[in-house]
């Protein structure tokens, strides 16, 4: 067999700056399920309404460590910015240098995947910043396997 996704180590990349369209919110963690169910679905209706390009996979970023809450922005990047409208904003994923890893599984494995690699950066010797957040490479779908899920995890570093 191959190597999975999963025993990748951790890489430094360094990024470019993404314009992207999101709809932040502070939210308690046991309800981020409703918050990414409808906020995707009206960014790609605003962003595709006003013709910004819709630039890859959805993501999320987390403002802070959660808690009981969560200070995120969910959305997708863009080719242009949008235009306000509603909940919708134009924002931006930050460029530089990037501590990146990508987990395979279930979004319950989110949780200890950061933790891994927040454990990495330190062992670095680096110092991780304050935002950090995870793309969703794979489209859900209610019939697949858990285990095909890949979301990349993306953690500003100095």
């Amino acid at each position: 067999g191959g190597v999975s996704m999963s025993d990748v180590e951790p890489a430094v990349v360094t990024v470019e700056p993404v314009t992207t369209a999101v709809i932040r919110r502070v939210v308690a963690m046991d309800r981020l399920a409703e918050i990414f169910d409808g906020a995707f679905g009206t960014i790609a209706v605003t962003t595709i309404g006003q013709d910004a390009g819709i630039a890859g996979p959805a993501f999320a970023l987390y403002h802070g460590m959660p808690t009981d809450t969560a200070d995120l922005e969910v959305g997708f990047p863009t080719q242009r910015a949008v235009r306000a409208d509603g909940d919708v904003v134009a924002s931006a994923l930050p460029g530089g240098r990037v501590a990146r890893a990508v987990h395979a599984g279930s979004f319950d494995g989110l949780g200890a995947a950061w933790g891994r690699l927040r454990g990495w950066i330190d062992d670095q010797g680096l110092k991780a910043g304050d935002t950090f957040w995870e793309v969703y490479l794979t489209q859900p779908t209610p019939d697949m396997d858990p285990a095909d899920l890949r979301t990349e995890l993306n953690w500003p570093v100095e």
